[in-house]
């Protein structure tokens, strides 16, 4: 289980958190869930998403459990620049969906004194790695994998596997195009 680090009282200290796994696997729940400790704590905070994550809501960062809240919709990492103003907490949905200068942005952020938390997908649905995503993992202070259940064989699942045809890269979907599958089952439907 993740534990989560303070700065010493007093000090403005900045950090990355990155929030990977397979689709299913409860990355926005997580998010969600330490954006709400940082809401009682009344921290100042940002919550952004890439505009191309339309699936549940235009406005809110969405679980598949339902969860939601409201953020603000962006197209560019550079963006985030236009709507932040000295907030101690941004956070970051779908971070595989940006282009690379996201992991300039968010280091940037850090050195602010801003502790900054990502969640996305580390791989894509061929299970190779995801947009920004391996960079955001190396820089980040604290990495949290959480995994999926696989529908095929209940054992952990770290795969999204495709279950339509297209081959994009970028497809928005939720279980109408996806599952989550362990190792030895994406395997077996390998592409």
């Amino acid at each position: 289980m993740f534990l989560e680090q303070f700065p010493t009282e007093g000090r403005q200290h900045g950090w990355l958190e990155v929030i990977c796994g397979s689709m299913f696997s409860g990355k926005t729940e997580e998010l969600i869930r330490r954006i709400k400790r940082t809401q009682f704590a009344n921290q100042k905070l940002l919550l952004f998403k890439p505009a191309i994550d339309n699936r549940y809501s235009e406005n809110n960062v969405v679980s598949h459990q339902g969860n939601a809240l409201q953020a603000k919709i962006i197209s560019h990492s550079s963006e985030i620049w236009d709507h932040w103003t000295n907030e101690r907490v941004v956070a970051i949905d779908e971070a595989q969906f940006f282009d690379d200068n996201i992991v300039i942005v968010a280091t940037d952020l850090a050195k602010k004194g801003v502790r900054v938390i990502l969640a996305g997908l580390d791989m894509d649905y061929l299970g190779k790695p995801f947009g920004p995503m391996p960079q955001l993992l190396a820089v980040s202070e604290y990495v949290t994998k959480v995994h999926a259940i696989c529908v095929s064989c209940g054992n952990l699942a770290q795969f999204s596997h495709r279950t339509v045809e297209e081959k994009e890269q970028v497809l928005v979907g939720a279980v109408e195009k996806y599952e989550p599958l362990c190792r030895s089952c994406f395997n077996k439907v390998a592409h």
